[in-house]
Parts: structure tokens; C-alpha cells; sequence
């Protein structure tokens, strides 16, 4: 047995919630910006993830869960995490993006995973704050990941890491295999092995004995 932690936006969906959420704002353009700041690691993550938040303030309910339906997983995404459950396997989203819009998008496929660690975006009188709330603003994937391992009765060694940007780079760095997926420049160092779609992601994992082959 061990653990498959995922990444979401920019690796399991090529999606980026704050982005959908930005176009309704009229902010997206400044949205892009901080995030492609924050996934080169330019600037922290936090620090990122609060600037885009505070843009979004006065976006209403029913437009922000509109940009959430708007989420999709990436072509392969749902067999992937299909087949790792069948197997076994425990499989996990830790995302600073948002448990809405990744919840949209596990259900709209009608699958699912054991266990969602995740960012909220709260609201006031029917309208985003502007606020961030979550256990992945300041704390890391690295923690996450090993809350996780601990959790299940695995050693780190034992864990997969999957993902593509600056704020990955702690879970990469700790798991037992590091896949980036299309990782940014500052990332791609730190990546075991480096794949760009779902079905070199399973390949990867059968090759290490995670799945079995066809």
C-alpha cells in the first residue's frame, strides 16, 4: 500500500481556479500574473495566493460557483485515479487552490479520492471577502503529505508526489518519487522523472510498482 498525493490545478485539471474566478471579476489578467509569479517561485505562495484572493472581493456567490463549475480534470485524470483506487491505493488532492471547485470537478467524472486537503474561499452576505481560509496557505504540502503517510501506516519513502509548481516543491522533495507534471523551470529539478500527460503519469507508476501493467 502507499500514497499518491496530487496537485490539482496545473496537474490534475489544466484549469486554474482563481483564474475562472478572476475572468468573472474582470481581474483575470492580474490573477495570471501573481500565479505564474508564484509557480516560478518569485514570490511566496502565500503571499501570492492572498494578493489573488483580496482581487476577488464583492465577486458574488452565484458567479463564483458558476467559475467553479467551469473546473475539469485533465484528459486521463479520472481512469488514473480510478485505477489507483481500484489497486489500493490511497489517493489524495493537496491543492492550495479551492475544495469547491475540486469537488466539481471529482463529480462531474463520478470519481473520487480518499482524502482532499484544500483551501476555502469564504463569503459574507452572498459575496466572496476577499479572504483565504485553509490549511495550505502557510502550512505545506511536505506536512500534508506526511500527515498523510503516518495516517495510512506508510513511510514517506513509500509516498508519490505528483505536481507541477513552486508550492509542490515540499512534497516533491519528501515523497518517495517526485513526477512533475510539465513542472515550471525552478521545479523540474527536483522531479525523479518528468511527464506531460496522465498516461505517462500511469506509466511511471506501473513502472514502479505502484500499478500493475494492462
Amino acid at each position: 500500500m502507499t500514497v499518491v498525493a496530487f496537485d490539482f490545478d496545473g496537474t490534475l485539471s489544466d484549469s486554474e481556479m482563481t483564474v475562472l474566478l478572476g475572468d468573472r471579476r474582470g481581474v483575470a489578467a492580474d490573477m495570471d500574473e501573481i500565479t505564474e509569479r508564484a509557480m516560478n517561485d518569485e514570490i511566496e505562495y502565500a503571499e501570492s495566493l492572498r494578493k489573488r484572493a483580496a482581487l476577488l472581493e464583492g465577486l458574488p456567490e452565484a458567479e463564483a460557483e458558476a467559475a467553479f463549475d467551469e473546473v475539469v480534470l485533465r484528459e486521463g485524470a479520472a481512469d488514473l485515479i480510478a485505477d489507483l483506487n481500484d489497486a489500493g491505493v490511497t489517493t489524495a488532492i493537496l491543492t492550495g487552490g479551492f475544495e469547491r471547485g475540486v469537488a466539481a470537478a471529482l463529480e462531474r467524472e463520478g470519481v473520487s479520492v480518499d482524502h482532499i486537503v484544500s483551501n476555502r474561499l469564504p463569503m459574507n452576505g452572498g459575496e466572496l471577502t476577499g479572504a483565504v481560509e485553509g490549511p495550505l496557505i502557510e502550512g505545506t504540502k511536505d506536512d500534508a503529505l506526511a500527515d498523510l503517510a503516518a495516517e495510512v501506516g506508510v513511510d514517506l519513502a513509500d509516498t508519490v508526489a505528483v505536481g507541477d509548481g513552486a508550492n509542490d516543491l515540499p512534497m516533491l522533495e519528501v515523497a518517495g518519487l517526485a513526477i512533475g507534471f510539465e513542472p515550471k523551470p525552478a521545479v523540474e529539478p527536483h522531479c525523479d522523472t518528468v511527464v506531460s500527460t496522465m498516461a505517462g503519469a500511469r506509466e511511471t507508476l506501473v513502472a514502479d510498482g505502484v500499478l500493475a501493467e494492462d
